[in-house]
């Protein structure tokens, strides 16, 4: 090994005898911090100006360096630009000048060489890393409780990066006596590289194989703060092929073999590299170290128990995509490896899950009638002949509709892009969603994964038989996308509940059921319906009554079973832009307990939006443990007694007409011990609160959504929806102000590259004068 040192020894010096390394240095710090400096500032401006920006300042590590406009990702676009400079003259400098044949006369042997210039570039590449560390510790100092151990993970992950440049650089230096043909060729490899997993992506094996040859989003992981056992060795893969192919090619210059022997040499180091990829890439063989604080690239530990739980026996995805379908791009071949990126995270844990994809064509339900219109007077298959030909697909791999229909039923599923998930024999659907994410999130996978271990989910059941609002309609004053909107990610059947309606009128309640709802009736009970919901709630069954202002009369003689009453009158809130009746209530404490998401609304002081709320009144003396879930401002809002008429002009407090001004509850949560068991009952002063036209209101920042899950959680026992959330970051804060900002620029931006400067005009001169 001295032999090599010695050799990686005079390749450094001669490196730094010229101007390029110390000009490619200089350029590299400069790029990295200019980059830092412009996030920083950004981040230390809006944490001064404050207000609601405040809200988005946090994870400032991982926004900071890691973002999209963060030093990381801008220093990644150009990284490649540095290395192929270095290299291009290692060894074409040696053919040209014709020093390589000394060398091949001498005692030193090829590998020697070889390994030794490569020891050069991985010293230079250190520090470049070295240089990228100014940052880290920058970082470290700056923001308040900095997640080093990402930052670490994603300084390895540059540096992996960075060998793996050099030793392309260094066998396409020896492939031409031209040092710029060498940096060009450089170039072009790390392109092609970085492309390569893009390409015959119809054919399966091409795919994986193409996939793991790929360059391109393999240090992904690392600057987020993961590091896999695949990864790295995808670059100890790339750097064992291009450093044995360096080695084969200086030995032919040795040698006077046939051309096929040296081709069978060269397929073989390429082969053994992709194979032992190939083998150490399967999920079963890979590891994992989370280096982020709060372990935020790891899926919870709700999620792993229930890995935990399936234990060795097998899990079956199925696929089904829909030609026809608004998604069916998501299950065509070229996009399989992005599919089951998204599964990387479990198969971390659950390595035997087992993936198949069938696409089929058949009517689209979620677009039928605009699908049809499109393709005026032809039928499934002529429309679906022309989108496959349009999108250069074989329309002969999509099955039927009698096909499909024979396999599976997905008109429940409105025929969309679906996983069926199978284990033990039950199966249960993970949808996607028309949303930004479209994919499900670790909420969703888990709810699907817990179904198919319990032989029962959390049951509601909402009451029909009095017109109260309906599960299955759109309407606004419906409740279909809070309940059962396949489409919708925050829906109750996709988070783990089972939703059904049930007329009291013709059955019982059972007692079995998580929850009886009970939304905005119309008309009067009758007695039998009343008595069966008296006996369900003396017998301890949860409830959620949604009342609505206007119908006390309705209301109330239920109510009074419980010791709660809805006041008469409405709540008024009048502002500039609002309707005077929608009130913005405030969550409570006890409400903010729920689950983490609803606690994230409190902490960010996020109201429910309730139009035409009444107050709640409650006696003490019910049997029950009453407290508000949500409540009103006193220093906004009143109680309106009488009829109000919204449009009518401006609406002002009258204590002549009876208004109260005071805080208000308008949710109440009640608890009792029942036959050895816990009972929870949720009274809301307001339907609206759950309805599909409050769901969809986008003209004010509310907490429906996360509120009404809070409280089927909460009626569960916390069972659904999956836990999944982490620990607040603690990086939220930067301790540099603007001016202090503005000083550091002149640090890291100028004198700092003033100094590399300098010592490297010193080293220079001194060298020619020599």
């Amino acid at each position: 090994m001295k032999t090599v040192f010695k050799i990686a020894k005079t390749e450094l010096l001669n490196l730094f005898y010229s101007p390029i390394a110390w000009f490619l240095m200089i350029v590299f710090l400069m790029q990295c911090n200019l980059s830092y400096i412009e996030v920083l500032g950004n981040n230390a401006r809006t944490q001064e100006i404050g207000g609601i920006g405040l809200r988005y300042m946090f994870e400032l590590t991982s926004r900071i360096f890691g973002g999209r406009y963060g030093v990381f990702p801008n220093v990644m676009q150009k990284l490649y630009l540095y290395i192929p400079l270095l290299t291009m003259g290692l060894i074409s400098r040696e053919m040209n000048s014709g020093t390589i044949k000394l060398l091949y006369s001498s005692p030193v042997k090829i590998w020697q060489i070889v390994f030794g210039k490569y020891l050069s570039m991985l010293v230079y590449s250190l520090l470049m890393i070295c240089m990228l560390g100014i940052l880290i510790l920058a970082g470290s100092m700056n923001i308040r409780h900095a997640d080093v151990g990402m930052l670490l993970a994603a300084a390895f992950g540059f540096y992996l990066l960075l060998c793996a440049y050099a030793a392309i650089g260094i066998f396409m230096s020896s492939l031409t006596t031209y040092q710029v043909v060498a940096a060009v060729a450089t170039f072009v490899m790390i392109g092609f590289l970085s492309y390569v997993g893009q390409l015959w992506q119809g054919v399966d094996f091409v795919r994986d194989l193409t996939y793991f040859l790929s360059m391109s989003g393999r240090t992904q992981n690392m600057l987020g703060g993961l590091i896999s056992s695949k990864d790295v060795l995808y670059f100890v893969i790339i750097v064992y092929i291009f450093l044995g192919l360096t080695i084969l090619k200086l030995r032919s210059g040795m040698e006077s073999k046939p051309w096929t022997v040296k081709a069978a040499r060269y397929i073989a180091v390429v082969l053994s590299g992709v194979m032992i990829g190939y083998v150490t890439g399967r999920p079963s063989l890979a590891f994992y170290y989370d280096a982020t604080a709060n372990k935020t690239r790891t899926i919870s530990e709700a999620s792993q128990k229930i890995l935990k739980t399936l234990g060795k026996e097998k899990v079956e995805v199925t696929t089904y995509n829909n030609l026809l379908g608004n998604y069916y791009y998501l299950g065509l071949p070229e996009q399989r490896n992005v599919l089951l990126s998204l599964w990387e995270p479990y198969l971390r844990f659950k390595p035997d899950i087992d993936f198949k994809f069938v696409n089929y064509y058949d009517t689209s339900y979620d677009n039928a009638r605009m699908m049809f219109a499109s393709y005026k007077g032809k039928g499934v298959k002529d429309i679906a002949a022309q989108i496959a030909k349009s999108s250069d697909l074989n329309l002969a791999d999509f099955k039927t509709p009698q096909e499909i229909h024979i396999i599976v039923d997905l008109r429940p599923e409105l025929n969309r892009f679906v996983m069926q998930v199978k284990y033990r024999g039950r199966s249960t659907f993970l949808r996607i969603f028309d949303d930004q994410f479209v994919f499900p999130a670790e909420p969703e996978v888990g709810a699907a994964l817990k179904r198919l271990l319990q032989d029962k989910m959390p049951r509601a059941l909402f009451l029909t038989g009095e017109l109260e609002r309906n599960v299955n309609k759109t309407g606004d004053r419906d409740l279909i996308t809070q309940a059962r909107a396949t489409t919708f990610r925050y829906a109750l059947i996709n988070q783990g509940f089972d939703i059904d309606t049930l007329d009291a009128n013709v059955s019982g309640i059972p007692q079995d059921i998580s929850a009886l709802v009970i939304a905005d009736p119309r008309v009067a009970f009758s007695a039998t319906v009343l008595d069966k919901i008296k006996h369900y709630i003396d017998a301890g069954g949860n409830l959620i009554v949604l009342a609505e202002t206007g119908k006390q009369a309705v209301i109330n003689p239920l109510l009074q079973h419980i010791g709660v009453q809805l006041m008469d009158g409405t709540l008024v809130q009048p502002s500039d832009d609002q309707s005077p009746d929608l009130v913005l209530a405030g969550i409570t404490p006890l409400a903010a307990k729920f689950t983490a998401a609803i606690g994230r609304q409190y902490d960010d002081t996020i109201p429910v939006s309730m139009p035409s709320a009444a107050p709640l009144w409650y006696t003490a003396d019910s049997g029950f443990t009453v407290e508000p879930l949500l409540v009103t401002n006193a220093k906004n809002s009143w109680l309106k007694k009488g009829k109000l008429v919204a449009d009518s002009g401006a609406v002002k407090f009258s204590p002549a007409e009876g208004d109260v001004q005071q805080s208000f509850a308008t949710a109440l949560g009640l608890s009792r011990k029942v036959n050895g068991k816990e009972q929870r009952i949720v009274v809301v002063g307001d339907a609206d609160v759950m309805s599909n036209g409050e769901l969809s209101r986008s003209n004010i920042q509310t907490a429906n959504f996360q509120f009404n899950t809070a409280l089927f959680s909460w009626l569960s026992n916390g069972e659904f929806p999956i836990e999944a959330t982490r620990p607040d970051s603690q990086d939220r804060r930067v301790n540099i102000s603007t001016e202090g900002v503005a000083r550091l620029k002149i640090l890291l931006v100028w004198i700092l590259p003033a100094l590399v400067l300098l010592a490297g005009a010193i080293l220079l001169i001194r060298r020619r004068r020599k």
